[in-house]
């Protein structure tokens, strides 16, 4: 007989009341199993036996993002640190919490130890959901990063009937907006290296093409005022930079938005440092620069104010050539007969 080694034996020990909670659900599963295989398989008993199977594979799921997220942090207070240091304030240890935060398999309670502010005011916080990247303090990374996906393309009120459906989370408009609002924040410093680096890449793939143009790179801007709850509106702004091939064919387009931004102030810092930085790293002269947009006050306001008087930072003694376009249907509208 084979004995087991100390190693072994520890992780039967360490992980035997995670295999008992989940032996339930694996006879739950041979249940599921067993009629399906036996009966005259349909579309109808197919559905039903997927959606079955997938809802008990999420409860598997969740126990295990349960029982392993608390086991990070230790039991017995002396076992961490009654004093931490975090951005430069220190924070004492208190009791621990518990929290419900939510994961791509639905909502876990998670109990964690609060450090309150010591010697000022303040909000405490908690480490292990700070190691963990728990955002807004509601949702795991991955579940964070699927949401932010989902509020690209759908309405508040979709994305929390898809949380809800999809994971079994119930949450608020305002706790879905903190976190968008946490995922803008983390992302912010990010977005215009990466925009950059896009841009750049397309550029290299617009040089390399055949036709009888420069590449091009084309400015738009655009604002609109949004209708809201109460009879109120505010005004929203939008932003690209696009480029487009040889043969004046759009190979790719970056965006920027802001809402509500009242005078646009903020998209003209932003569109602004994202052109200067295309052109600190790409020769101008390679390029055919557009500007297309209404005559609206401020995309004609961004033209003479920002894009005429923009200067090559490779040629200093000299301003960026920008070619601008109107769209005839506004330019339309200001022909008198």
């Amino acid at each position: 007989m084979i004995q087991p080694t100390p190693t072994k034996v520890l992780l039967t020990t360490t992980f035997e009341p995670l295999v008992r909670q989940l032996s339930g659900s694996l006879a739950r599963g041979v249940r599921l199993i067993e009629p399906f295989l036996h009966d005259e398989p349909t579309p109808t008993t197919t559905m039903i036996f997927e959606r079955e199977l997938s809802a008990l594979l999420r409860e598997v799921g969740r126990r295990i993002m349960a029982w392993t997220l608390n086991r990070l942090e230790p039991k017995a207070d002396r076992e961490v640190p009654s004093r931490v240091s975090f951005e430069g304030r220190l924070y004492r240890r208190r009791r621990t919490h518990p929290h419900v935060v939510g994961t791509l398999f639905g909502p876990v309670t998670l109990w964690r130890r609060l450090y309150e502010p010591h010697g000022h005011h303040g909000r405490s916080i908690q480490p292990l959901e700070l190691r963990l990247g728990i955002e807004a303090g509601w949702a795991t990374p991955a579940l964070a990063e699927r949401v932010g996906y989902w509020a690209t393309d759908h309405t508040q009120h979709e994305g929390l009937e898809m949380v809800q459906r999809d994971h079994g989370i119930s949450w608020s408009c305002t706790s879905l907006r903190n976190l968008l609002g946490s995922l803008r924040a983390g992302m912010a410093p990010y977005r215009e290296g990466a925009q950059v680096e896009r841009i750049l890449g397309w550029i290299e793939q617009a040089r390399a093409s055949t036709g009888r143009f420069r590449p091009t790179l084309s400015v738009g801007r655009d604002g609109i005022f949004v209708p809201l709850r109460g009879g109120v509106a505010q005004e929203g702004a939008t932003a690209t930079v696009s480029v487009l091939d040889r043969r004046g064919q759009r190979v790719g387009t970056v965006d920027l938005g802001l809402m509500p931004e009242s005078g646009q102030a903020t998209l003209t810092d932003q569109l602004t440092g994202l052109l200067q930085a295309i052109f600190q790293q790409v020769d101008s002269q390679l390029l055919r620069l557009a500007s297309v947009s209404d005559e609206g006050h401020h995309p004609s306001t961004y033209y003479h104010q920002v894009l005429k008087k923009m200067v090559d930072p490779r040629r200093p003694w000299r301003r960026l050539e920008w070619i601008r376009i109107v769209d005839f249907y506004h330019a339309g509208g200001y022909v008198q007969p």
